[in-house]
């Protein structure tokens, strides 16, 4: 059974150089600053990275102080659950069947038989996916 939990998330650009990730996650580490989710792709000359804070507002402080650039905060979901064939499947079925797109997806297995992801849909059908995947 997968459970689906309502996150506050960040994104910025960054310069699509080796070790640029490597150092923000570090001084934010070093800040006090815990990550429940952390994704990051190319987007041509530069890289997307998203955060996703156990703590919005340490996370807020410490991006203030090392002066990031992020975009305004939006609202993702959070899954956590049972590892098992189709596990994210039945998830995305549950927004399939609610007429909800999902945008974007980052699932992995976590081992000792656990599975995670974070999920984003527009931020209008926020309310609605988070009653069609029960989330709080």
């Amino acid at each position: 059974m997968a459970t689906a939990k309502k996150i506050s998330y960040f994104a910025m650009q960054i310069p699509n150089r080796t070790g640029e990730a490597a150092r923000i996650l570090a001084a934010l580490a070093k800040s006090g600053v815990n990550l429940l989710a952390f994704t990051g792709f190319p987007d041509g000359q530069s890289s997307q990275v998203d955060f996703v804070p156990a703590n919005p507002k340490t996370f807020l402080a410490a991006a203030r102080k090392m002066k990031l650039r992020l975009r305004s905060k939006k609202t993702g979901f959070l899954i956590r659950g049972n590892d098992k064939r189709g596990a994210i499947a039945g998830v995305l079925a549950k927004l399939a069947k609610a007429s909800i797109n999902v945008t974007a997806v980052d699932a992995a297995c976590a081992g000792g038989g656990r599975f995670g992801a974070i999920l984003w849909v527009r931020q209008k059908d926020i309310t609605r996916a988070a009653r069609a995947l029960g989330a709080r």
